[in-house]
This record gives structure tokens, C-alpha cells and sequence, in this order.
């Protein structure tokens, strides 16, 4: 077990004062599972009020509104999270069994259609089309379609942005870990096995001492569906463990985007974004 606190900063500037800023906020971790979040909070500045509610995947909103005119809108979230080693899976549903599962809830529908973030090239269908003909069951052929795309790309910042999609990301074979889990998501979809997009924090470097703060940064990771959902970091190609923090699930990345709004005044706003990370027991 891990008990971890992260301090998540962000928000917009502006180039000329706002008049109004209306947000919605994705940034405090979800408690369930194998996660109990101890302690959660947003600090707003300029202050507002918030109003919280649960999406329709299950995952936290923060909504606010700033209608006195500012320069900076700054949202600090602070969380402290205990998670657990993921226990051991249930019994595992065959191909057919999948296939019937996939139309019988809205939810299941949701995660086997493609978004426009998630459509896979022509090559990368392909290539899940491959793996899954070899006859393997459904969760070891997930986890090899995962890591064949991990495998193939390449983590470099810069080459694509918060709306690049799959496609394009394949194009580079570079991208982060938002691009890599749309990748994967968008393989597995195309073979028929529901898939979600999941949000949250990854502790970057194990080796860190208890207490030691450490310089982070959102994490992406994908959820497959086959009798259970696991979870697989393809990024990393590593299991999902007790240092991965859970935020929220969605489609793709659209669904859990830590921080949107719209705001009135004149000029260009530009995203700040810090993420210190401690783990402390």
C-alpha cells in the first residue's frame, strides 16, 4: 500500500483583465476500490463557490464561476490518497461472451465506439486484427495489442497537443501518454473489446525516499473490459499499481480534462500547469 499526496496547480492567465470566467474542474482523485482518498480539497483564486457533483462515469466535478474581472485564475488541488496493490481478477469472459457484453449496457456501447481521438489508422487496426487471430483469450490479447503500441512509440513532449488524435500521434510514433493511451484505446475498440480512457497521477520515480517531493505530472492510462476492468499503463507498459492515483474515466481524453471554461474580456489566455507529488507511507 501507498499513501500519497499530490499538489496540482492550474489555470489560465490572461493577456487583458477577464470580466467573468465560468470552469469546471477534474482534479480531485476518485475514492473507491482499491483508492480511499483520506483528505481532498480545491483552492480557487480569485475566490468562488463551488458546487461539486459526479459525472456520468462516476468521476468528481468542481464547477465555479469568477464574475469580478482578474488577470489570473488559479485552481490548486490537494489530495492525499491511500491505494492498494490491485487484487487478484475474476473469472474471464471468451470472445463471444465479450461481444454480447458490449451492447448490454449504455456504458459498455460508450466504450466500444470510437471518438474522433481514438479512431485507429488503417496499420494499427491492422496490427490488433493480427494479434487477435493468433487465438489468445481476450485479456492476454489485450495485454499484447497494449504493448505492441507502447513498444511502437516513442515519449516525447512537444510533437502533439491536448486535441491531436490518434492518428496523428501514429503518424509521429511520438506523443505522451494521452496519445498512447487513445492509441491503445482506439486498437482494442477496433477488435472488440470495450475500453476506457482513464486520468490521474503516476508517482515518477520509485525510488524516491518517503517524504521525498517529487515533480510530476498528469498520467494517462487505459481500462479494458473482459468479465472485469483492468487497467494497463501502456506509456510505461507496466500494470497499474499503488503508485498510480485515479482521477476519472471517459471515453478519451475529452471526458477528463482537469480544467475547462469560458471566460468574457478581451485578449489571449495562456494554461499554467504544476504537479508536485509525495509519498509518504
Amino acid at each position: 500500500m501507498s499513501r500519497i499526496r499530490i499538489v496540482h496547480r492550474t489555470g489560465f492567465s490572461y493577456e487583458q483583465p477577464a470580466t467573468a470566467s465560468y470552469n469546471e474542474a477534474r482534479m480531485l482523485p476518485h475514492s473507491g476500490g482499491e483508492q480511499f482518498v483520506l483528505h481532498a480539497g480545491l483552492d480557487i483564486r480569485p475566490g468562488a463557490t463551488q458546487h461539486s457533483y459526479l459525472d456520468y462515469w462516476g468521476t468528481r466535478v468542481s464547477t465555479f464561476e469568477v464574475l469580478t474581472p482578474h488577470r489570473e485564475l488559479s485552481v490548486t488541488a490537494t489530495s492525499l490518497v491511500e491505494v492498494r496493490p490491485a487484487p487478484r481478477r475474476g473469472l474471464e469472459l471468451d470472445w463471444d461472451e465479450v461481444a454480447a457484453a458490449s451492447g448490454s449496457t449504455v456504458a459498455l456501447v460508450e466504450c466500444s465506439t470510437q471518438t474522433k481521438a481514438t479512431a485507429p489508422p488503417r496499420e494499427l487496426a491492422a496490427l490488433a486484427a493480427e494479434i487477435k487471430a493468433e487465438g489468445a483469450p481476450v485479456g492476454e490479447t489485450a495485454l499484447e495489442v497494449a504493448r505492441a503500441v507502447g513498444s511502437a512509440m516513442e515519449y516525447m513532449r512537444g510533437v502533439t497537443g491536448v486535441h491531436s488524435t490518434a492518428v496523428e500521434a501514429w503518424a509521429e510514433r511520438k506523443g505522451v501518454c494521452q496519445d498512447i493511451a487513445h492509441l491503445t484505446i482506439g486498437a482494442l475498440r477496433s477488435i472488440g473489446i470495450p475500453t476506457r480512457y482513464v486520468s490521474g497521477y503516476l508517482h515518477p520515480d520509485p525510488s524516491a525516499a518517503v517524504g521525498q517531493t517529487v515533480i510530476g505530472e498528469s498520467h494517462a492510462w487505459v481500462e479494458w473490459f473482459a468479465g472485469d476492468w483492468r487497467g494497463y499503463d501502456p506509456t510505461n507498459l507496466a500494470e497499474v499499481g499503488d503508485l498510480h492515483v485515479l482521477v476519472g474515466r471517459g471515453r478519451d481524453y475529452s471526458d477528463v480534462s482537469p480544467l475547462r471554461g469560458v471566460y468574457a474580456g478581451p485578449g489571449v489566455s495562456e494554461l499554467f500547469v504544476s504537479v508536485e507529488i509525495t509519498r509518504e507511507a
